[in-house]
């Protein structure tokens, strides 16, 4: 391992001596090893959304894993020591909890920031957050894969609407805790056992749980504020012509319910896009990634959200496959995603102060 430590010192070298398109700026260090300033409230970053978020990125084996991309590939370097081992920061809580709908919690991870399980975009959006922040941060995990942003997502206070499909049916999609999914404009709705916004629900609540728990999850830790939120789904909206035609309606109401939820009106937003479509598209995947650069501040579509938005364009960092096959396991794709949501963040903070 200190043979593959050379060669990416001597990768970043011949950066600096021939002419290049990387910005060495850009470049983290090694995390010192240093704990945060525990005087100050924890800055704790939620991330939401659906298997996108989860992360499939594989560590072990050939092309593709995280372990072929540091050490064959000299990318990542602030991932491993001078040794070759996993670095680890100490200002960086990762946390990571799961459940369906409003069902009980499972604990995946509760630990300082390092490389363990499956990769996902909380590494790099860890690690550049934790780079620009003096204060300790926490990274809260909690989602599950497979839900819509128009269904199982609708945060309180969403509006039901009607969509006519390509054969002329109106169908109609139920308001938040409506149910079912849809029912044919003129017929009965018929119960069934999960109402629209239920994994919403679920989602903010274990979050909350992990708060109010501070201290089992950032030990030491008696405040926390709210300093971000971090989107990253879409897929399952952008199958559905109805729920994708309403995406970007459901992510403006979406950012303001979070910040109301947990009375961070300041809060910062970072979005992305699926890592598939590419700008020009006019599919479901397409609705989604105009939505995503939609709400970011600089578009002035939505004047309350500039310097406070930021939407994350994945196309270029993607390398290849698509969200429904969680991108082939690539660990560079969830590197490259969370390194730009991480990045994106960074300038909306520094653009806050």
């Amino acid at each position: 391992m200190k043979k593959q430590h050379a060669l990416r010192f001597l990768a970043l070298v011949a950066m600096v001596l021939l002419p290049t398109t990387t910005n060495l700026a850009d470049e983290l260090p090694d995390p010192d090893g240093k704990p945060a300033d525990m005087k100050k409230p924890v800055q704790v970053y939620i991330l939401l959304g659906q298997s996108n978020m989860l992360g499939f990125g594989k560590i072990k084996g050939g092309d593709g894993s995280l372990e072929h991309a540091v050490n064959e590939k000299n990318l990542y370097p602030y991932l491993i020591d001078k040794d070759g081992n996993w670095t680890e920061r100490m200002d960086v809580r990762n946390v990571r909890v799961m459940g369906s709908g409003t069902g009980g919690m499972r604990k995946f991870n509760n630990e300082w920031m390092t490389i363990k399980g499956n990769v996902g975009p909380e590494i790099g959006i860890g690690h550049h957050v934790g780079q620009a922040t003096d204060a300790p941060v926490m990274i809260l995990k909690s989602c599950i894969g497979n839900r819509a942003l128009g269904w199982d997502l609708l945060p309180p206070g969403s509006e039901g609407f009607e969509f006519t499909d390509s054969k002329g049916v109106t169908w109609v999609h139920p308001a938040y805790k409506g149910t079912p999914e849809r029912w044919q404009k003129g017929t009965e709705p018929k119960k069934i056992g999960w109402y629209a916004g239920m994994q919403y629900d679920g989602d903010i609540a274990r979050a909350k749980k992990v708060l109010s728990e501070l201290d089992n999850y950032y030990p030491g830790a008696k405040e926390y504020e709210i300093a971000g939120f971090f989107w990253w789904q879409g897929d399952r909206d952008s199958r559905s012509a109805a729920l994708s035609s309403r995406y970007e309606k459901n992510l403006v109401h979406l950012i303001k319910q979070l910040r109301k939820d947990f009375n961070a009106p300041n809060a910062k937003f970072v979005g992305a896009s699926l890592g598939q479509t590419q700008k020009g598209a006019t599919d479901g995947g397409g609705k989604i990634l105009q939505a995503i650069l939609a709400v970011d501040g600089s578009s002035g579509k939505y004047s309350e959200f500039k310097g406070n938005v930021a939407g994350v364009y994945t196309h270029p960092l993607s390398k290849g496959g698509s969200s429904g096959g969680h991108y082939s396991g690539n660990a560079e794709t969830y590197m490259n995603v969370g390194e730009a949501m991480g990045k994106a963040m960074v300038k909306l903070l520094k653009a806050g102060n």
